[in-house]
């Protein structure tokens, strides 16, 4: 399974610089004006994990493959967006099917650079975008369910599951986002619906704090209040620095390490985003190790070895028979696989085992 992240916010906040610099793609124009990014741009990064190398260190494969994550960057939406003002409405589709969303917060002041509405206050801002993702998915409930109507004379089932979205749509009338809305567990017409929708604001949310270079240092009432904010709604923030993550890219490894320190940061923001976006969906790795490649593979905390194996294949899935398992700490100690038997710590694992973050597989099936 890739993560995927869709990036949105008001233009002009920071989102296709902070996009260039995630993904170190210089096509996605930025510019000191509205509606700039006028396509929604995607991109595929691999995401950064330390064990790989250390793994690859033991093994020397012929090559390197991480987990992926793409990154889709739509055009800023604006208040009236869903009524069609403004482009970012357009393609508010190109993120439905995205496993979250960064919402992209200006937290700086800048008199060079225009505000949509004149002035910065992340709280009304994010109302803005969070009103706008509402209204199209009520827009998208509001279909579904008149499609429904038509069928409730034919199908029992239909006539459930209207009940339903019209519980849903009076959730979002009444300005709540969606993921307040409790599926109900036994109605299995419903949940197969609630999936096909596909809410923007079902999907876990991520704030990312685009602020200047003084904001790096000392946080400002602009972040704090952003802070308050997600603090009630259960939110993380992610703090970043467009401009300077931008400034990074051309840089040697060296260079951009002695600029970031040089700010007290040790870690860049593609990998603050990509570790939020992990916990936010609770995502972990799982390895295998070969000659051939050392490679990290995403799947769902909680998911058992037969779930774990169809990231690689389904057919592993369907003829699993049993996984051979190594924790990341104790193959880095014993040096080997032939080690890690010998020490006792490779372990012979069934259909029920929990995948642990950081296990090192070798899956055993027939089909």
């Amino acid at each position: 399974m890739a993560l995927s992240i869709g990036i949105v916010g008001l233009p002009n906040v920071g989102k296709s610089t902070l996009f260039n610099a995630l993904t170190k793609a210089q096509n996605a124009q930025a510019a000191n004006y509205p509606f700039c990014t006028i396509e929604p741009n995607t991109a595929t990064v691999p995401v950064p994990d330390k064990r790989l190398g250390g793994l690859a260190e033991i093994v020397k494969p012929q090559r390197i493959l991480n987990a992926m994550v793409e990154f889709v960057d739509i055009a800023g939406l604006v208040r009236g967006a869903s009524k069609g003002e403004g482009l970012g409405n357009q393609f508010l589709a190109n993120i439905r099917e995205c496993s979250a969303i960064l919402h992209v917060v200006r937290c700086f002041e800048d008199e060079n650079v225009t505000h949509v509405d004149g002035t910065v206050d992340p709280e009304r801002d994010i109302e803005t975008i969070e009103t706008e993702l509402i209204i199209a998915d009520m827009q998208v409930v509001t279909k579904r369910a008149d499609k429904l109507a038509k069928q409730i004379k034919a199908d029992k089932e239909a006539a459930k599951s209207l009940e339903e979205c019209k519980k849903l749509l009076d959730l979002l009338n009444q300005g709540n986002m969606a993921s307040k809305f409790e599926v109900p567990e036994h109605n299995e017409h419903f949940k197969q619906i609630w999936s096909e929708l596909a809410l923007l604001t079902a999907k876990k949310v991520i704030y990312c704090a685009n602020v200047d270079e003084q904001g790096l240092e000392k946080e400002s009432v602009h972040l704090e209040k952003l802070r308050e904010l997600a603090k009630k709604q259960n939110v993380e923030v992610v703090v970043v620095c467009a401009n300077l993550e931008a400034e990074l890219q051309g840089l040697s490894v060296e260079e951009q390490t002695e600029m970031l320190n040089s700010y007290g940061i040790e870690e860049s923001s593609l990998v603050n985003v990509i570790r939020s976006g992990y916990n936010a969906l609770g995502l972990c790795s799982y390895f295998t190790a070969g000659v051939q490649e050392v490679r990290a593979w995403t799947f769902q905390a909680g998911w058992k070895a037969p779930q774990c194996a169809a990231v690689i294949h389904t057919d592993f899935e369907k003829g699993f028979i049993r996984a051979e398992v190594i924790g990341y700490d104790d193959y880095i100690k014993h040096r080997s696989e032939s080690a890690c038997r010998n020490a006792g710590v490779l372990r012979v694992e069934g259909k029920e085992y929990v995948v642990q973050d950081g296990d090192v597989m070798h899956f055993l099936f027939n089909v």
